[in-house]
């Protein structure tokens, strides 16, 4: 997933980019609120991470305003305010979840899973795609029984495919869901990672229209 990260905690914005970056997503951070205006009205984001005290203003606004745009993207919020109040404002802001510094990364990935699995419309984390056994909490894929490693990159292109079976998703799409605004993206990248794709997990599993782009080939 492209993740928005908008916190000015340099420290933990570092800890928790590491995090999820580590985990196969894409991070964008933004330390103030202008900035992620900017980053939200630029690109699509599969999920926002959501501080709420910024220093130009006050995160609820910041998600009341996404929301009265029609702005669907799923909302975590990360935040020292812990009172029974800040957590209501922020749910009946339009947050899908809320967790209150500290806490621990690996909650914080499970968290992003959990909320995205809901979002798709499936929260089971068990696929199965033919031959393949896919648990997406544990990223992990059995093809007839035997693990498949597959990198940070060809998991994030594979999952952004299985996000939309039968859903053609553009060579521009795709780049936009892997790499981060400041990333150098070669004009071959996307071809190289679906050829890695087809070799490791089957020749079908990825369709091809010329041109066009690339879906989920059938199971």
């Amino acid at each position: 997933m492209r993740i928005l990260l908008i916190e000015d905690d340099t420290v933990l914005g570092a800890a928790v980019r590491d995090q999820i970056t580590a985990d196969g997503h894409t991070a964008d951070w933004a330390t103030r609120l202008d900035s992620a205006g900017e980053a939200v009205r630029s690109a699509s984001f599969d999920l926002i991470l959501l501080d709420l005290m910024l220093p130009d203003g006050r995160g609820v606004g910041f998600l009341k305003a996404l929301r009265a745009r029609g702005d669907v993207s799923p909302v975590i919020i990360l935040t020292a305010l812990d009172q029974i109040s800040d957590r209501i404002d922020g749910l009946n802001a339009g947050a899908d979840d809320y967790l209150v510094k500290p806490f621990d990364l690996a909650e914080l990935s499970a968290r992003i899973g959990a909320v995205a699995r809901r979002y798709s419309g499936n929260p089971n984390p068990i696929l199965t795609h033919g031959p393949l056994d896919i648990d997406l909490a544990a990223r992990s894929i059995h093809r007839d029984g035997k693990p498949i490693q597959l990198t940070a990159r060809e998991w994030a292109l594979f999952e952004a495919l299985l996000a939309r079976p039968g859903q053609l998703l553009s060579k521009a799409q795709l780049e936009e869901k892997l790499y981060a605004f400041d990333a150098e993206v070669g004009s071959n990248t996307i071809e190289v990672h679906v050829s890695r794709l087809r070799k490791k997990l089957g020749s079908a599993i990825i369709e091809t229209e010329r041109g066009m782009g690339y879906r989920l080939g059938k199971p």
